[in-house]
Formats: structure tokens, sequence, C-alpha cells
């Protein structure tokens, strides 16, 4: 694209946002977590955003309580340096207009670049960042299998493109490394990573190894555990805008979000400065309402479109996988890969508890005989591991249950085929791969 083109584009997006007649009010009270502004209760709505003009710069909030005395306003900066009496007026709603040009880069949760390779090129529709999810109904159907490289993913929970599927994990157990292995996959138009209150150092790590051979088709949104609720609550839809300008061109799209339970953690420190009532843990009634909505948004676009095919991480508080958000997160998604700490401890990674994960779209990917062979070698790790103890006691004999004594032969076997970390090549064909292992 040409200069005068990149002129154009840019003014068209200027004035599609921009507002003939600014709504404004005072401010009345300031708190750390967020300020409140007397007078336009009646012209804002919730989710608009607010701006305050303070020390040389504007300052965004969201609207987050709407009553007769004023409005709430959570601030996406960190800190709030306006003071009472501040003017505040409307900006509108949160939205984005992506382009193609914006492959290849890295931008934050408010949609702006941060890493010093110019402005962003603004596409030609602006798109919301908390749009609905298609209609059930118009929804196409989730088909076309996806292999992922990792064979323990690849043999006992399978995914398709345009399937939602969650990393349950607590911390240090390889969610992050399992994530940047799968950032490798084949057979996608764009890659869309979100990283949401992650260390500030994993930025680049993650950009410049798992998906720096894949830097020119992704693009990264990043919010730091450093930054503001409203900044992490953010990032999520600000990826999922993304994806879905892509998939509505028709392209196929990876999302990755690291991690959903971050988001849920904003979330909740947002709706508690609204005043709502904590109802489970500590979290809001608004949160497991949040959770569904944003999930949804991805997979399988209306026919004629791309799909999304969303991979979400979710970070286990305490190891406890009765979590509340675990739970409501398990119950959207169409899969759920569960890492254990044990199998972690013992040196195999990934960790995948192979007898815990579940893809709810594994027939579609399976011929009748993997069906029953994974079946089979379901069993058979599930055999082992229930005498493990009575093994380590001496009560076990060779020769007085054949099922045990295969068992014992092949599964360590099996095992030692599932290793793989991100030095690794990739999986080409996992059940092959598996068969020459069992041969040896």
């Amino acid at each position: 694209m040409d200069a005068l083109e990149r002129l154009e584009a840019t003014i068209a997006g200027g004035l599609s946002s921009s507002q003939m007649i600014r709504v404004s009010g005072l401010l009345r009270e300031v708190a750390p977590s967020h300020y409140r502004v007397s007078g336009i209760s009646q012209f804002v709505q919730l989710g608009d955003r607010i701006g305050i003009d303070a020390k040389g710069r504007v300052q965004v909030g969201e609207v987050v309580r709407i009553d007769d005395d004023g409005v709430t306003v959570k601030p996406f900066d960190g800190r709030i340096d306006a003071s009472v009496g501040h003017r505040a007026y409307r900006m509108g709603n949160m939205g984005l207009s992506p382009h193609p040009g914006w492959k290849g880069r890295v931008i934050n949760a408010m949609g702006e670049p941060i890493d010093d390779l110019g402005p962003l090129m603004p596409g030609s529709r602006l798109m919301s960042s908390d749009a609905e999810p298609p209609s059930a109904m118009s929804r196409a159907r989730v088909r076309t299998p996806l292999k992922t490289g990792v064979r323990s993913i690849d043999l006992f929970t399978p995914i398709c493109q345009g399937q939602r599927i969650g990393i349950f994990a607590g911390s240090g157990v390889g969610k992050s490394t399992l994530l940047s292995m799968l950032a490798r996959c084949e057979g996608f138009d764009t890659i869309v990573v979100a990283l949401v209150g992650e260390r500030g150092r994993e930025v680049r790590e993650f950009l410049e190894g798992p998906i720096e051979q894949n830097r020119g088709r992704s693009v990264m949104v990043v919010s730091t555990g450093d930054e503001s609720p409203m900044m992490r609550r953010q990032a999520p839809k600000t990826a999922l805008c993304i994806a879905e300008y892509f998939r509505d061109i028709g392209e196929s799209v990876l999302l990755i979000v690291d991690s959903v339970t971050r988001f849920a953690h904003a979330a909740r420190d947002v709706a508690l400065a609204a005043g709502e009532p904590a109802v489970a843990r500590g979290y809001t009634p608004s949160v497991f309402s949040d959770l569904p909505r944003l999930l949804e948004r991805a997979g399988p676009g209306e026919n004629g479109t791309g799909s999304i095919t969303g991979i979400f991480s979710v970070l286990i508080d305490g190891d406890d996988h009765n979590d509340p958000v675990a739970d409501n997160i398990r119950g959207t998604l169409d899969g759920h890969i569960v890492l254990d700490r044990s199998i972690a401890d013992q040196g195999r990674y990934p960790a995948i508890n192979v007898l815990g994960s579940i893809s709810r779209l594994a027939d579609n990917v399976w011929t009748p005989e993997q069906k029953e062979l994974v079946r089979r070698l379901r069993g058979m790790i599930a055999r082992f591991e229930d005498t493990r103890d009575l093994r380590l006691m001496g009560g076990y004999h060779h020769g007085n249950d054949p099922e045990l004594d295969q068992a014992v032969v092949l599964v360590p076997k099996i095992y030692d085929a599932l290793r793989q970390d991100p030095s690794t090549p990739p999986s080409t064909d996992a059940f092959m791969e598996l068969a020459q292992v069992l041969r040896q």
C-alpha cells in the first residue's frame, strides 16, 4: 500500500471514530481502583469509554456502573492522575479496525503497537471488541482433523479446526511450554496469541522462540501482570476481535489465550469495583456470564467464512480442579487437556494425564481401528497406574494376570514415546511413531 492509500485509510479511521458533539461531566470521587463522574448518567451505557485530559495526556476508562448520581469508571491505566473537578467526556464504545498488515506485529490490549515498528494500518471496518458470538444455527460444522505435532494430544485427545480446547494446569507444570509447542501447528493462515497477565520476560521469549518461524502470520496481544485489571480483562477481547476479522475474510485462525483464569481474576476485580457481591470463592456473578460469552466467540464461523481454533490455558489455583472458574470453563469448551504435577515430578513432559483428558470431537478424527486402539491403551494405562502401589510393595507376580503383565511391559514404553519438548521435532504420524517404539 502506497503513502496516499495509507493516508486515506488513516483519515477514514479517524473520521469513523470521531464525534461531532462531546458529552462531558465532572469527577466527584477518586479512589485507588475507580472514579466517579457526575452529569453524564443519561448519555452513557455500560462499556462506553470515558476520557480525562490530565497531565498532558488522555487517560481512558470504561463505564462499569450507572446510577442517578453518576457513573463508576474503571481506568485502563494502572494509576489515576486526575483529581476531583477534572472534566471527563464520553469517547464511545471500544472498537478496532484490524488490517492484514497487522500480521507480524505486537500490540497491547487497546490495539496500540508496542513493537517499535511504527503505527498500525487501520482497516476499512470498525469492529466491536465485545462482539456477539455467531448464531448457533448459522455456524458451520467442525469436521477437519488437525495435527498438532504433540504425540500425547494427537493420540489421546485429537482436535479439529474450529474446536475450542482448554489446557488445565497448576503453576509450574509446563502449561506455557505446551502452548509454545502448539504454536508451531501448521495448516493455519493466521495465528493470534493473547498473553494475559504473564511475566514481562516471557513476551520476548515467546516471540523469539516457538512462534518465530510463524512470525510473519502472527499477531500478539500482550497485557503483562503489572498492568491494570482493565487491560488484562481487555486483552482476550482484543485478540478475539482480531481473530474474528481474519475469520470473516475466510482464513483459518489459531487463537491461543494464556490464560483465561487471569482474565477471570481481572473481571472479578472490575466487578467488585462496580459493587457486585462475591458469590463463589470471591468471584462475582458477572464473571460466570463473561466467561462463556468470551469462549463462545471462538469456534467455526458462519457458512462461507473461516474458523477460529481456540486453545485456552486455565491456571488451576492450588491444583484444585474443582475451582468454580475451572468448572465453568470445562463445561463450555469442546474438550480439556489436564497437566498433572505428579507426572511432571517424574520428569515426563508434556505432563499430560491422558486418563483425565478428553476431546469431545475425537470421533471426527479417529478411524474405527484407531478408536479401538486408544480404548485399549487407556485401559492398559489405567491398570498400570491402579496397581502402582501393589507393585511397589512386592505384591505383583508375573504370570498371575496376563493383562497386567502386558501393561507392565508396554506402558513404560508408551510413556517414553509420549515424551517431547520444544526442541523435539513435531510429530508427523503419532500412531506410526508409537507403533515403532512398541516394536522395539
